[in-house]
């Protein structure tokens, strides 16, 4: 698996990734992310397409030491993880969240990775959970937050 940029030369095949039309109310597609990332600069997205050989099964966005503000508490944000339809449940959404944590390690001041998820049956919460991430308590654009602290790989527990 490697994150790779995304240049005009695999674009078309890396915005045709699509989630389970059950994850969609819960999710982007690649395009709205990057208009999104586009619309938002301040937020500082870093974006890269998920590949395993030759083929893109993902993507995956991140609010990479975004300055704080009101309505941007987080300096380093998983804002997007999409794993197409045809190859969840195979390790690519943990082995892309690894590849992030291990870049992460290595940022100045990263000591927390933060994300969000709507709740809902086929909210990706419980998969975050399982990878580590614990629930802040906090409620963030309506949704759930969760904390994943880089520095021992485990995250406090919520008090």
């Amino acid at each position: 698996m490697r994150l790779l940029e995304i240049t005009d030369a695999n674009r078309a095949v890396v915005e045709a990734v699509r989630i389970l039309p059950e994850q969609e109310e819960y999710g982007d597609t690649v395009v709205e992310a990057l208009e999104e990332a586009a619309r938002s600069p301040e937020n500082r997205p870093w974006w890269r397409a998920v590949y395993v050989g030759d083929t893109p099964v993902g993507f995956v966005m991140l609010s990479l030491d975004a300055p704080p503000a009101d309505e941007r508490p987080f300096r380093f944000f998983l804002w997007k993880l999409l794993i197409d339809a045809r190859f969840q449940r195979r390790g690519y959404g943990t082995a892309t969240i690894d590849a992030v944590v291990d870049l992460l390690r290595d940022y100045p001041g990263a000591d927390a990775l933060f994300t969000s998820a709507v709740s809902g049956p086929a909210s990706p919460a419980s998969f975050y959970e399982h990878y580590g991430f614990v629930r802040t308590g906090e409620i963030f654009d309506d949704e759930i937050v969760l904390r994943l602290d880089l520095q021992t790989g485990a995250s406090p527990p919520v008090t």
